[in-house]
């Protein structure tokens, strides 16, 4: 394999690399040292040994679109940083390959979706295209493809909107039903001398799991809290 270049800017440092890393005998020992630093969890500052492999899958794509260099957004993740990205950001996933140096997340001048579609085209492992953020990722894991921009999110967060508007109209029905199983109980005012001996639950009352504590002995009048299911 001929000498491989690569030239680099890291988003988050501002650091950059700028040289051969693989020549005709193999990865050059020392550059890897270098751009495993250079590619390291900009949250923790922990390293691993990278995977060539996905450095490799860089140049490929850099060299179908003709790029001079490429800025990287993320590298390595420790297991901790992936976990609260995961918490905090929209996509990442649980045990995704930036844990394993097999992942890079990358921004061109330009030309971005055209090296994406020519990542995808390689089949070398998986390319994500990220539109509206202007950024792709590839890694050298099974070979998927996915795109994911806010257009999408927005439907997610949509769909989500709506499950929770009809579990909240689904719960207002619930107090309703309840309510109408004991008409005009409100303001009689009446006490109950059945169920006070029965032992029988309210209606409404068996998914509460609440008792009718000293109602059943004491014969005290049940007051307007019912309507607002204080019970």
């Amino acid at each position: 394999m001929p000498l491989q270049r690569l030239r680099l800017v890291n988003a988050h440092s501002g650091e950059t690399f700028d040289g051969p890393f693989r020549d005709d005998t193999g990865p050059i020992k020392q550059a890897m040292a270098e751009l495993s630093m250079f590619l390291r969890d900009h949250h923790s500052g922990e390293t691993i040994a990278m995977d060539v492999g996905v450095l490799d899958f860089l140049t490929s794509v850099m060299d179908a679109v003709g790029a001079k260099s490429a800025t990287i957004l993320s590298a390595y993740r420790t297991r901790e940083t992936n976990a609260m990205l995961a918490r905090t950001t929209f996509g990442v996933a649980d045990n995704s390959q930036h844990i394993y140096g097999r992942a890079l997340d990358i921004r061109f001048d330009n030309r971005n979706e055209e090296a994406m579609q020519a990542a995808r085209g390689m089949k070398r492992g998986g390319v994500g295209w990220y539109p509206h953020s202007g950024f792709f990722h590839i890694d050298t894991g099974p070979v998927r493809n996915w795109t994911l921009d806010y257009r999408a999110l927005d439907s997610l967060l949509l769909y989500r909107d709506q499950m929770a508007r009809r579990e909240n109209k689904n719960v207002r029905a619930g107090r309703r039903q309840y309510q109408a199983a004991l008409p005009g109980l409100e303001q009689s005012g009446q006490p109950l001398p059945v169920l006070a001996n029965s032992g029988r639950p309210l209606p409404g009352m068996e998914q509460s799991g609440r008792p009718l504590v000293g109602l059943a002995h004491s014969g005290r009048r049940v007051s307007g809290s019912l309507r607002s299911g204080g019970l």
